[in-house]
């Protein structure tokens, strides 16, 4: 069976992503086309990365690493929850993403985002990320908005609209995780 993480890419004290990311894994488990797992990044206390070696040669030296890496490596396919801070994704986002390589190739991901803009700024950047990482992402994203989606700004409310569009970005993680399957055999 396909595998997708949800990774809950806020590490701030007091996130509404958390419950952005719940959200979207109560719905993705309704479903049978795919297992789905929520990975909190605030379970694996990354460093500001701190490996000696860049992640594509993935000869890791520190426990954190070797612990994130044998967590991504089990997905398919991610769906990221990042929130948009100053026109970009979370720091720690980023700096999880930036620990790994390989473990990243050959897979989908799907972006749910969230901020004042509905965070599309910060999945503007993942995708470029996510090309270098060799990561195929998904035209469908779920664009919350602070102002329409959330209550007092802290209050995760989603409007009805959003339900399909989530539905729509679940269909097409898991069509192209399916779908790159080969490749990830293949290396």
């Amino acid at each position: 069976m396909t595998k997708i993480g949800i990774i809950l890419g806020s590490t701030r004290p007091g996130r509404v992503g958390e419950a952005v990311a719940q959200w979207v894994h109560q719905v993705a488990a309704q479903r049978t086309d795919a297992e789905f797992e929520l990975v909190d990044l605030l379970d694996y206390k990354l460093p500001h990365l701190d490996e000696a070696l860049p992640p594509s040669l993935g000869q890791y030296a520190q426990p954190h690493t070797h612990a994130w890496a044998e967590k991504i490596a089990s997905f398919d396919g991610y769906v990221f929850v990042t929130p948009e801070y100053n026109h970009s994704t979370s720091g720690a986002l980023k700096n999880a993403i930036d620990f790994l390589y390989g473990e990243w190739n050959n897979k989908a991901c799907a972006f749910v985002s969230y901020g004042g803009a509905g965070g599309t700024r910060a999945v503007e950047h993942l995708r470029l990320i996510a090309g270098e990482l060799q990561l195929a992402d998904v035209r469908s994203q779920v664009a919350l908005s602070l102002f329409t989606d959330f209550e007092n700004f802290s209050v995760f409310k989603p409007g009805e609209h959003q339900r399909p569009v989530l539905d729509t970005t679940l269909d097409q993680v898991v069509a192209w995780s399916e779908a790159l399957a080969p490749l990830r055999a293949a290396a």
